[in-house]
């Protein structure tokens, strides 16, 4: 499932995919505390339980950005894979705009609210900079 991408795609793909193992980084560093207030509220909110669900995540924004910067021949399983995370975490974005929760500098509803818009961005980045959106739509043709 390998899908011949335009180098602009090659480029986004890699950037994403930068983005993502910075982020999950982050998730293991220095912003632990601020992706705790992205944990979904109607998850058990004990700090151990929390940040359990920070640290893996974190491990799979790197494992996934990974995949978008080296497996180049699985770059679409990668973007599939990607674009299905970002709709798993969602709900942490939506948590954090309905409890009204402080973190990355989203600290009015306004702020929060328009967060919420960017998810399908990197949902729509991750398969179309790897083919995925093109091989989708080419399979749902057949």
């Amino acid at each position: 499932m390998s899908s011949t991408t335009s180098p602009t795609k090659n480029i986004f793909r890699v950037i994403l995919g930068l983005l993502m193992i910075m982020a999950g980084i982050g998730h293991l560093t220095f912003q632990r505390e601020e992706f705790q207030a992205q944990v979904p509220r109607w998850l058990p909110t004990s700090e151990a339980f929390m940040d359990f669900v920070v640290v893996a995540s974190g491990v799979v924004e790197i494992l996934l950005g990974l995949a978008m910067v080296f497996l180049v021949k699985h770059k679409v399983k990668a973007g599939i894979a990607l674009a299905i995370f970002y709709v798993l975490i969602f709900p942490g974005n939506i948590s954090q705009y309905t409890n009204g929760i402080d973190a990355f500098g989203l600290d009015t509803d306004l702020k929060r609210f328009i967060r919420l818009f960017f998810q399908p961005v990197l949902i729509l980045w991750a398969l179309w900079s790897t083919g995925a959106l093109k091989h989708l739509m080419n399979k749902q043709k057949k």
